[in-house]
């Protein structure tokens, strides 16, 4: 989607709420959108409510020693669940993610989402989130590494008729392509908190949801500064 000028504000200052993705985002005119399609099995698919009782499982620990600090991103995390559309479904997306990043490593978790891994890149830092898009906000994984930022959604869609199988919705842009990262608020309720990122080619994207947003706007930022990275500046969450 090309860019336009948001910089204007309205009459009380407050920036506007993101626009959704239009439909041309779906299609090959976009050049930072990727199609994924679903991994085959030849085991049978389990139920939702198995893979929630796995992840619960899992997770269960994991859970228990970070109660201490729930307090501090509950309303985060109240206001990233319920962004979706299906409030079990976006509980269930962090329960599973949460269980692959513990049993596989966070890095193994990017290499396999991201098959094409570039030379000497490193994954640096990963967010919960939604990206706005013409269905609606789309519940997934931003990662940030030293070369590139990339989200990728945590179920697949059906996303135009010339994609009439599901696939997982991925945006990938190297990070010497980004030309601004900005914040922005719902006027009407402040706490729903948004980040515009634009392209040096004109394309948009508006991510929204984080549960750890200052940290995301923080690093989304430093990334347009790619020797930042380069140059050996500490990765930190």
């Amino acid at each position: 989607m090309k860019a336009r000028n948001n910089n204007h504000m309205n009459m009380n200052g407050s920036p506007p709420p993101p626009p959704q993705i239009e439909g041309k985002a779906y299609d090959n005119r976009n050049p930072y959108v990727q199609y994924s399609p679903v991994p085959t099995s030849n085991s049978p698919a389990k139920r939702p409510i198995d893979k929630m009782l796995d992840s619960l499982n899992q997770c269960g620990k994991k859970v228990e020693g970070a109660s201490r600090r729930a307090d501090t991103i509950a309303d985060n995390v109240w206001q990233h669940l319920r962004m979706g559309p299906s409030l079990a479904d976006a509980a269930m997306a962090r329960l599973n993610q949460g269980t692959k990043v513990l049993t596989r490593g966070n890095d193994k978790v990017f290499q396999q989402t991201f098959k094409d891994v570039l030379p000497q890149e490193k994954l640096l830092h990963s967010y919960a989130c939604y990206l706005s898009t013409s269905i609606g906000p789309v519940i997934g994984m931003l990662y940030i590494s030293n070369k590139r930022l990339a989200f990728s959604s945590d179920f697949c869609h059906y996303v135009s008729p010339a994609h009439p199988n599901p696939t997982y919705y991925k945006v990938v842009v190297q990070l010497d392509q980004l030309r601004t990262v900005n914040p922005s608020a719902n006027r009407w309720n402040p706490s729903e908190k948004y980040i515009h990122i634009v392209t040096r080619d004109g394309y948009e994207f508006w991510f929204m949801g984080f549960i750890y947003y200052d940290k995301a706007l923080s690093n989304l930022t430093q990334a347009l500064n790619p020797s930042h990275y380069s140059s050996g500046g500490t990765p930190h969450p």
